[in-house]
């Protein structure tokens, strides 16, 4: 067991809860996207998304800038607990090969670049995972004062598979209801918030182990204010 502690996660917000509606909208009105979720929570997704080339590119550039993930958490336990075990890389989001890729995530969503955080490239080889977590940031952590004054609350998630896994990498949604198979291109984005704004704690999702092969995915968060100070 990994603690008592109590997690606050936030109450509602209208900001927030017009930030979810107004991306749903959009989404519901693009064709390419699909709902992944109804009623538990807003989910979509994007098959090929981003083309082979694209998704070589990005695997390149974690490969060459990869180091091992770390978590944002008041929970030390964690760390030992094996809880997330993959390798990350923060993408230089000027980069040619990155910024179109970037925009293009904000502009599917549409929200303003600005809310973007640094997208994030992981490779979780057999064996490694991340276990059951919340995007959305807990407000009685010792981080969120920090995070209030970056942005805010994360709202939507957006997360690009690479590529194919031979067997295992899903991620899971064990509250929602929903598993989706690691798939080249494929674009999977929902709302860490509820209809009124609050974070909505049926986004709990895991990174799933892989069994065979290496995946490969990115993961761009968007927060509720400005993230990027230019």
């Amino acid at each position: 067991m990994l603690g008592t502690k109590k997690i606050s996660a936030g109450g509602p917000s209208k900001d927030r809860a017009r930030i979810g509606q107004s991306v749903a909208q959009r989404l519901d009105a693009n064709p390419r996207m699909q709902p992944a979720l109804v009623g538990a929570a807003q989910a979509y997704y994007h098959l090929d998304f981003l083309d082979p080339a694209q998704c070589d590119t990005l695997i390149r550039v974690i490969d060459s800038n990869r180091r091992p993930s770390t978590l944002l958490s008041d929970r030390p336990e964690r760390e030992d607990y094996g809880f997330r075990t993959s390798d990350s890389c923060d993408m230089d989001r000027w980069s040619p090969d990155v910024q179109p890729i970037d925009n293009s995530i904000a502009d599917l969503l549409g929200l303003p670049a600005v809310c973007g955080e640094t997208m994030q490239g992981q490779r979780y080889a057999p064996g490694q995972q991340f276990r059951a977590h919340h995007d959305f940031f807990h407000e009685n952590q010792a981080y969120w004062p920090e995070m209030r004054r970056s942005g805010g609350q994360r709202t939507w998630t957006a997360m690009i598979y690479l590529n194919d896994v031979e067997e295992g990498g899903a991620t899971w949604f064990p509250e929602a209801g929903l598993r989706v198979a690691p798939r080249r291109g494929l674009l999977l984005a929902w709302n860490n918030m509820s209809a009124d704004g609050s974070p909505n704690t049926l986004t709990l999702h895991e990174g799933m182990p892989v069994v065979k092969g290496v995946k490969y995915i990115i993961t761009k968060w968007f927060r509720e204010g400005t993230w990027l100070r230019q």
